[in-house]
């Protein structure tokens, strides 16, 4: 100790103005550009606050599903995409006629694609779906596209999810499964998967042939296809039930992801509940909103946005949001399903239904009277600030 200098608590009364004296004798040198330092050339690269891209590809699934090939605009200066973990989507704006709305799709290609230029999204016909119908009607090669930076965190994270994961995949819902088979193929993410994948047939199963053959070269990956309205050799019947999992499952811990329809994850729910499977080690995807208020009344909805006023209708069966894109009026969004946060805004007057399992808010904005447009109806007339 006898090296060590005593303190004295009295020498922090002058460190102020010892700093103050320093900053005084520095030089008049401006500073370098924000965008020269290398922590924000790298955080510009991977979170970009919007992504130029074109439709370079077209590929048709079937009747109802296409695949679309994005890649960087560079006639509107986009040169690279930012790069994502497998599970992560792109929230997509459009402008349809007069609504201006956004839809998020999942990244179903390989993290290294994006390397080289390349996000695939899959778009599949949706009931009464407006985005999906407008996408699948209108998008062809050479088709403007704008969206967001890779969001969500439907990723698998090894401090957090075990080593290996059971995928419960229905529909559309393949595309994030899609993604992690090829992710773990490349040597990206360390885990394994076995994926089983419910469609109704044999015709309804999407990207089979690709999927088989990820399995086929890579033995961290399993696919098992599980019909639900037809019996066949070499697939299994039925839904994706605790047994089915129980069958199929590995020794130990093991993960289970699960992404589809909402009527799946009410099924799944149920079902992984007989598993007796530790809640960190069961993952939901975003699947929309889970239920709407019964009854269907009208109300006004005023909303105030940067010094500007609107005065809208607002329906209690639609959301907030949606009543925002149907009158034109521009509103930031990416997951709508309440989760991510994006669209908080603050409720100035009114009473509204958030569903429980929607409601991701901060415990402080629901103190403080914050809401997230694109998970909440209204009960009665709203004000609104759009932050």
């Amino acid at each position: 100790m006898s090296g060590l200098r005593k303190l004295n608590m009295m020498d922090f009364t002058t460190l102020i103005p010892v700093r103050e004296s320093k900053i005084e004798a520095a030089k008049a040198e401006k500073l370098p550009e924000l965008d020269t330092y290398k922590a924000n050339q790298i955080a510009n690269a991977l979170h970009p606050a919007v992504q130029n891209l074109v439709v370079s590809e077209v590929a048709e699934i079937n009747a109802d599903a296409k695949l679309y090939t994005l890649s960087p605009d560079s006639e509107k200066g986009c040169q690279k995409l930012a790069y994502f973990s497998a599970g992560q989507y792109l929230s997509i704006s459009l402008k349809i006629d007069a609504a201006i709305t956004s839809r998020p799709y999942t990244i179903c290609s390989s993290p290294s694609d994006s390397l080289k230029g390349i996000y695939k999204i899959l778009v599949k016909r949706a009931e009464n779906g407006f985005v999906s119908d407008y996408i699948l009607s209108n998008w062809t090669k050479g088709t403007k596209v704008t969206t967001s930076e890779p969001c969500g965190n439907f990723t698998w994270e090894p401090l957090r999810d075990a080593k290996n994961v059971i995928g419960l995949a229905g529909g559309s819902g393949i595309s994030v499964f899609y993604s992690m088979a090829h992710a773990i193929a490349d040597g990206i993410e360390d885990f394994s998967l076995t994926l089983l994948y419910g469609s109704k047939s044999e015709k309804d199963i999407l990207l089979k042939k690709e999927l088989d053959e990820l399995a086929a070269r890579c033995d961290k990956i399993k696919v098992v296809h599980v019909l639900s309205q037809e019996e066949k050799a070499g697939y299994e019947h039925g839904f994706l039930s605790a047994d089915l999992i129980n069958k199929y499952k590995c020794e130990g811990d093991y993960s289970v992801f699960v992404c589809g329809p909402q009527k799946m994850y009410d099924y799944e729910k149920e079902e992984l509940k007989k598993l007796g499977i530790r809640n960190k080690f069961i993952r939901y995807e975003l699947a929309g909103l889970s239920k709407a208020p019964e009854k269907d009344e009208k109300y006004s909805l005023v909303v105030e946005k940067r010094g500007e006023s609107y005065s809208i209708n607002c329906w209690s069966k639609e959301t907030i949001l949606v009543a925002l894109e149907r009158a034109g009026i521009e509103a930031p969004s990416r997951c709508r399903s309440g989760e991510c946060g994006f669209c908080r805004s603050r409720l100035v007057k009114g009473d509204v239904f958030i569903p429980a399992e929607n409601d991701g808010r901060r415990l402080a904005d629901v103190q403080f009277g914050y809401i997230h447009p694109c998970s909440t109806y209204p009960l009665s007339d709203i004000t609104l600030e759009l932050l």
